[in-house]
């Protein structure tokens, strides 16, 4: 297999958020898209490391490094220009963010902080086994989140 050159992370989402954002009218549009760049870019990657533990691609190291380290990076977004008062359900086109993420914001955090640390232990994810022991940590974690801070869709 050819591997591909890589663009470090941040400029590869970089471009990925500016070219979504791009679309949008307003400064609270150009958030909405930008965060739901980060919600594609998060279950791009957990979609990667769930059809290996589902035996649905096989397991590949570089793959499962690579995954893990980019939900860890996007976990660690500092995420105050992308969740901005006012941008919740309802109040924005294509928004499911609920209030609870501005009323809960230590909720709101925490639920990224365990996405973190389960992405950060499948970062060292050795084997198969280990790979489908993570995902129940990383999918309860969006599980949770998306439960509490994410209305239904519209």
């Amino acid at each position: 297999m050819t591997s591909l050159p890589r663009l470090p992370f941040a400029i590869g989402l970089s471009i990925a958020i500016v070219a979504t954002a791009g679309l949008a009218a307003t400064a609270n549009e150009k958030a909405v898209a930008a965060r739901h760049a980060q919600m594609q870019m998060i279950s791009y990657n957990t979609g990667l490391l769930g059809d290996i533990a589902k035996g649905d691609a096989e397991f590949d190291a570089a793959i499962v490094a690579s995954a893990a380290a980019n939900l860890n990076a996007l976990a660690k977004l500092d995420g105050t220009s992308l969740w901005i008062a006012g941008t919740e359900q309802g109040a924005i086109e294509g928004s499911r963010a609920k209030a609870e993420i501005w009323t809960d914001a230590s909720g709101f955090a925490g639920k990224f902080a365990a996405l973190e640390k389960a992405s950060a232990d499948m970062m060292g994810a050795a084997d198969l086994d280990a790979v489908k022991a993570g995902m129940g940590a990383i999918g309860g974690a969006c599980k949770a989140c998306h439960d509490t801070f994410r209305g239904p869709k519209n």
